[in-house]
């Protein structure tokens, strides 16, 4: 995977590890269309349009603890969700430290309008888009569906995602995309549930990160508490990472049931 993109933060070991298996995973996969929707290179997606489409559209944003993560990280799960008639698309966003709160989910709300005025044109529904992400990226798209610009937001699909900061959260520290007086509650989806929340499926692997597992659990109880309709699936024995590859798998335990409940959405 050759990427043109201004530095980010060094990997860590486990993120090296990920960026090789996902850029191995996607080798070939090649994109219809590549947008900018800002200046920066980061605030860019790809369009990945499915042969016989369905009308239904996934737009999903990679993880890499707010500081790492390319667009073309995702590009493996183009192939089986255009197979299965899904328009699928991988947007990028804003990094810190360079950039801290609330620019991810700007980038985000801003990937998801251009979606939502251009996703026709490639067999799309406008009507049927669908937003998910995995790690920190199933945090935004998790965190941008509880707001009121995104109405158009027909469910929910976090793998792995992060619903809550600060006290409570399991986290030994807050994530350097918050900064040093970062906004937990503002940052936070599990606070952001207000009024009737949109559809949620959620997932995590069954040897994810524990304070993970523990934040599904919450974030489940409280969506239906809120009267979403919401339900979770746990994606065997994956752990943080192999949640992520089995999303591209056609017989996987997630892409199945992730295209199952869109059409049922």
């Amino acid at each position: 995977m050759v990427l043109d993109y201004p530095p980010q933060e060094p990997f860590s070991e486990v993120g090296r590890k990920y960026h090789e298996e996902v850029s191995r995973l996607g080798s070939g996969v090649v994109a219809a269309t590549k947008v900018s929707f800002g200046a920066d290179p980061y605030q860019s997606l790809a369009v990945f349009p499915a042969a016989e489409p369905s009308g239904d559209v996934l737009l999903f944003w990679h993880g890499g603890g707010w500081t790492n993560g390319y667009k073309e990280w995702l590009f493996f799960m183009a192939p089986a969700l255009n197979d299965a008639g899904i328009t699928f698309v991988s947007a990028g966003y804003r990094l810190a430290p360079q950039h801290l709160f609330p620019a991810g989910p700007e980038d985000a709300r801003d990937a998801l309008a251009w979606v939502h005025g251009n996703i026709a044109d490639y067999g799309g529904n406008p009507d049927r888009i669908f937003i998910g992400g995995h790690s920190a990226g199933g945090h935004y798209a998790s965190l941008i569906a509880l707001g009121n610009s995104a109405s158009s937001v027909r469910g929910v699909l976090p793998i792995s995602g992060v619903f809550l900061f600060g006290k409570g959260s399991g986290l030994s520290q807050n994530p350097r995309f918050l900064g040093e007086t970062g906004d937990e509650h503002a940052a936070s989806p599990l606070a952001a549930i207000s009024g009737k929340p949109p559809p949620f499926l959620l997932a995590h692997g069954g040897k994810d990160f524990p304070h993970l597992i523990e934040q599904a659990h919450a974030m489940e109880s409280a969506l239906l508490a809120a009267g979403s309709d919401a339900s979770r699936i746990v994606l065997g024995d994956c752990n943080h990472f192999e949640a992520s590859y089995v999303s591209g798998q056609t017989k996987g335990p997630w892409l199945e049931n992730a295209v199952a409940w869109m059409h049922n959405h």
